[in-house]
């Protein structure tokens, strides 16, 4: 009890102060000064200059849109002799951030509505009617099951379905891609961007693009680092990877634009920097259900009436549009912030210092005694001298 009343009065009751203690010693100098050097270094090299500590920062508002173009021609036995342009391979014909463009595809003509045999796999093939169960469908199954077994061709039976006739058969895929020449395609890319804190707005369309470079420029890292046209096999094979074995089996492409702009600086050095990137990794080991595709159809009425439609299953590569950056600007306050705290972090040089000096050191004890110094309270003292 005694001992926890004597930390209390001491704790209530003094009072300790700074004191100023100057050791003459070359090893603790040039270990103060070199602790100092490297908070200032820190302060001024990595806060002020490479972070901009001085700006007021603003994160892009961005908005993009898409055009692609090119035309190119098949001719294959199920639809003959054909164009292919723009309307065509591109689906849908706008999307947010993103375009996708048809490269290949699995194409069934003049379904119906009807009554066929499923197509041969484990689950479907059967020998009599007792092998299949009417009403049924699995995950991957075409239709519903009406429980007859029936010949799929001259030897092999199977389930009968109710169905989109006859069903669709995408165990090959095209090789190569049906849409090969996709790789001459190009696309131009619109992006409009606005840092609201400055009120700053720009677009990559530069003012000092005109109509005529525009219609005869495809981007290039090192002669057209602004064009905003790209041609898509040149976007694949700047990710690294072949256009010819990505329009297979399709995939998506990121297209990223960067700004990062300087404000206390003119504005025409604000500009865009493009980069692109696979975002649907293919993993050589793990390459189950790879690529990209959908399914979509064209519905049609026959002359007697009936309905009818086109089913394709597209293969293609999506290219999404990323856009990031930020604006800064300079402002007093953060200046001033980061002033701040680099002055207290200097603090940290003397604390080490005191450290190594009172802790460390062979003369510790005779620092220590020159640093800490306990006085009586010199009321007390003279009241005891006037008692006597």
């Amino acid at each position: 009890m005694a001992g926890c009343c004597a930390v209390l009065a001491a704790f209530l009751f003094e009072y300790d102060t700074p004191r100023i203690v100057l050791i003459r010693s070359r090893k603790v100098g040039l270990m103060n000064r070199a602790v100092q050097l490297l908070i200032l270094a820190y302060v001024i090299g990595w806060v002020f200059v490479w972070e901009k500590g001085y700006q007021e920062t603003d994160s892009v508002v961005s908005s993009v849109t898409t055009k692609a173009k090119g035309v190119t021609v098949t001719n294959t036995s199920t639809l003959g002799f054909r164009v292919w342009d723009v309307a065509d391979y591109v689906i849908p014909a706008q999307e947010e951030n993103s375009l996708f463009i048809m490269t290949n595809m699995i194409i069934t003509v003049n379904q119906t509505q009807g009554f066929c045999p499923e197509l041969p796999d484990k689950t479907t093939v059967c020998k009599s009617d007792a092998n299949c169960v009417a009403g049924s469908s699995g995950t991957h199954s075409n239709g519903i099951a009406t429980g007859r077994c029936v010949l799929f061709n001259g030897t092999v039976k199977t389930c009968e379905v109710a169905a989109w006739c006859p069903v669709e058969d995408d165990s090959h895929v095209p090789k190569p891609a049906f849409l090969k020449a996709a790789e001459n395609f190009t696309l131009l890319v619109k992006n409009n961007i606005w840092y609201p804190k400055f009120n700053f707005s720009k677009r990559n369309i530069l003012p000092n693009i005109t109509t005529t470079y525009l219609k005869s420029c495809t981007y290039d890292a090192v002669t057209d680092p602004f064009c905003p046209i790209f041609r898509l096999g040149k976007i694949v094979e700047s990710a690294g990877h072949s256009f010819q074995d990505m329009a297979i089996e399709g995939g998506i492409m990121g297209i990223q634009i960067n700004w990062d702009c300087n404000l206390d600086r003119t504005s025409s050095l604000c500009l865009p920097s493009y980069s692109f990137r696979r975002l649907d990794t293919r993993d050589v080991d793990h390459n189950v259900s790879p690529g990209y595709n959908f399914r979509f159809a064209k519905y049609y009425s026959h002359l007697t009436g009936a309905e009818h439609r086109t089913l394709i299953k597209a293969y293609g590569i999506r290219f999404d549009i990323i856009v990031f950056g930020k604006a800064g600007k300079f402002d007093i306050i953060p200046t001033m912030i980061n002033v701040g705290s680099g002055l207290a972090l200097l603090g940290v040089a003397t604390v080490l210092c005191d450290v190594i000096v009172f802790y460390c050191m062979k003369k510790r004890y005779y620092y220590r005694e020159k640093k800490y110094k306990y006085v009586e309270d010199y009321e007390q003292g003279l009241g005891g001298e006037m008692d006597q």
